[in-house]
């Protein structure tokens, strides 16, 4: 009876922990994913254009702003520099789904507010993509350096 008492007592244990942990390990770690893409997502980055058909950015070009929860766009002219597009408000991010809604704008912008865009997104490295879902605004950025 001693060697049975001992296999439940000392063994079994050992061998549950060891399962439990290889079956943890096997777990994709949703949560990191998510962080660590809303972490890539963070900063300024200039619009180069769709992707497949970028350009160098030119003076003046757009540029997006990402925080934890919001985001914006400014445009500015590059003779004058004044702005001729801000706008910006809020997003989500679900996995690879993001959702922006515009909750300010300047008067070039200003129908935008109040509605939310749908993309599907990825970043690699210094390199954003955004593809429209159900809007035309399919999109390549390059994350500014200093």
């Amino acid at each position: 009876m001693s060697k049975y008492y001992f296999l439940l007592i000392c063994v079994l244990p050992l061998l549950t922990v060891s399962v439990l942990a290889q079956d943890d390990a096997a777990k994709p770690p949703a949560k990191e994913a998510k962080q660590d893409l809303r972490e890539s997502m963070l900063g300024a980055w200039v619009l180069l254009g769709k992707p497949g058909a970028t350009e160098e950015p030119a003076k003046g070009a757009r540029i997006k702003f990402w925080g934890l929860g919001h985001w914006s766009i400014t445009q500015a002219d590059p003779e004058t520099g004044v702005v001729i597009v801000h706008h910006g408000g809020t997003y989500t991010l679900d996995g690879d789904k993001y959702l922006e809604t515009i909750t300010f704008a300047n008067e070039n912008t200003k129908d935008y507010i109040g509605k939310s865009l749908k993309f599907k997104i990825e970043v690699e490295g210094d390199t954003y993509r955004q593809y429209g879902d159900g809007n035309p605004f399919t999109e390549e950025w390059r994350r500014l350096k200093k």
